[in-house]
Formats: C-alpha cells, structure tokens, sequence
C-alpha cells in the first residue's frame, strides 16, 4: 500500500514545491491538493463535519498552479487533486489545464473529483445545476473531459455540458487518461463510482464500518463486471494499527494529514510526515 499527503495549500502552509520534495525524498509516493474557489460569505450550508468553518477554507490558493511547482521540484512524486471541484470550471479550460499538467509532469497527476458540500459555492458558478443535480452532472462534466482527452475531434452533448467538435489539445500523456478517482462515499456516491470511476477515494470518517463497507462496494462493482482500485483519505492522525488494517483490506493507496492534530499550524507539517514516515516501507 502507498502512502500519500494531503494538504489544505493555504499561503501559510509550506510552499507546495518544498513540501512536494520532502514527500519525495522520505519516500511518499503522492501529494493530493484540496480546492476551493472561493467560500461565500454569507451561506446557509453547514460545514459537514459540525461547528464552525476552519479558516483554511477561506484561504486555499489555486491547485494547479501549486501541483504545477509540487511537480517542477519532484521527479517521481505524483500529484493528485484532493478534490477538484470540477463542476467550478469550464469544461474546456479544465481539460486543457489537467492535460498539461500531466504532460509536462510526465504523466504524474492523479485526478480526483467530487460534488462538493456547499450548495452556494455551486450556485455561484452553475445557478443552473440544482444541488441534487450535482452527480449526475459531474459524471456528464467527467465524460466530456475524457471526450477532450481522447478524441482528435472532441464533442459532447449532455444535459449539463454541451458542445459541438472541437480541437483540444494537449493530449495528456497517459493513455487513456490520467485516472479519475471519485472522492465520494454516501450510497449515490458509491453508485457513481462504480459507474463510472477510475479508481475510488472517499474519506475513511465518511465510510463508518470500513470494512464492512469495502466489502460492499466490491461486491456491487463486480455485479458490474468492474474491478475499481481503492484509496481511503484518513481523517485525523491514523494509528500504525489502522494503516495496517486498511492496506490487509487491500486498500492501494492511503492519503493521511486531512484534519490532523495541528493541521492549522505549518511548523507540524514535516514533525507529522516524519513520524509516518517508517511506516512507508511495511506498508508497501
């Protein structure tokens, strides 16, 4: 099993570049980098974990432009969206920025997706997607880049997502694509992703009973006919013990630092990677 980080890629925490080599050189294999536009500043929509809103969110920088930097300092590391929000962007911008970023990093970039959790965040960019309509417009938003990514003459005609055919290039440098992993975890969650993602990522919190639930997705994905990889994002700082567990599940990759203890604090930053940082060997 691989072991990742995760990062809130705020200016206050360590520059994406020099945390991207640190993760490189105590051997992690991933940097994922989370994504908000922006945050409304008057919103109905309540923070999912309960309690008010860690600033973080407030004041996340641009995830490309930073796994760009991650990337440039690396040369093994892959660099992942943790998650893109992917119905905030034109379509075709988002196919070009992904594309590029794969190809100059020489086909490094995971692409993890999700529906976000503020429906006015949403509002903002796409009024005309109603907040129940997030996944099945999401799955649209994925079939169209991967139309943009494959296909010389790239087209696609959906409800939410529709135009005619287009040059779009670059190509990303993995073939077919770089893999689509969906972070999300509820029942319509786990349908979606079995439908119609590269590999799953939802948050070990979100899942409850994880193995039980594990076992349950890969029951309904071999119905399908499919066989999805599995990575799970920890929530607060895992013990030895649960990573173990995790990777005896057959879990292929694990994203830790989302909401560690001093999360909030870059001086912990690379006490927190250090301290995981044996485990990367019994764990592979």
């Amino acid at each position: 099993m691989q072991l990742g980080f995760s990062t809130m890629n705020t200016p206050e925490d360590i520059r994406p570049d020099v945390l991207a080599r640190a993760l490189e050189e105590r051997g992690y294999t991933s940097l994922f980098i989370g994504e908000h536009s922006h945050i409304p500043a008057s919103r109905r929509t309540p923070y999912p974990s309960g309690g008010d809103m860690p600033d973080q969110y407030r004041r996340m920088m641009d995830p490309f432009v930073s796994m760009t930097m991650a990337a440039q300092a690396t040369e093994r590391l892959q660099v992942g969206t943790g998650v893109c929000l992917v119905l905030e962007h034109h379509v075709l911008d988002l196919a070009k920025s992904v594309a590029t970023l794969d190809l100059l990093s020489s086909g490094r970039v995971l692409f993890g997706v999700g529906v976000g959790w503020n429906a006015e965040e949403l509002e903002n960019h796409r009024p005309d997607i109603t907040w129940a309509q997030r996944y099945r417009a999401t799955e649209e938003c994925v079939e169209a880049l991967r139309r943009c990514w494959v296909d010389d003459d790239s087209e696609y005609h959906g409800q939410f997502f529709d135009f005619d055919p287009v040059w779009s290039y670059p190509k990303p440098l993995q073939r077919p694509h770089p893999p689509v992993l969906l972070g999300t975890a509820g029942r319509l969650g786990t349908e979606h992703a079995v439908r119609w993602a590269d590999e799953w990522m939802p948050m070990d919190v979100a899942l409850g009973n994880v193995p039980k639930r594990i076992a349950k997705f890969r029951e309904v994905a071999a119905e399908a006919g499919r066989e999805i990889p599995i990575s799970l994002v920890t929530f607060g700082d895992p013990t030895a013990e649960t990573l173990h567990a995790y990777r005896e599940l057959g879990v292929v990759r694990c994203v830790i630092g989302a909401a560690r203890e001093g999360w909030n604090d870059p001086a912990t930053t690379m006490p927190f990677m250090d301290r995981y940082a044996p485990l990367i060997a019994e764990l592979a």
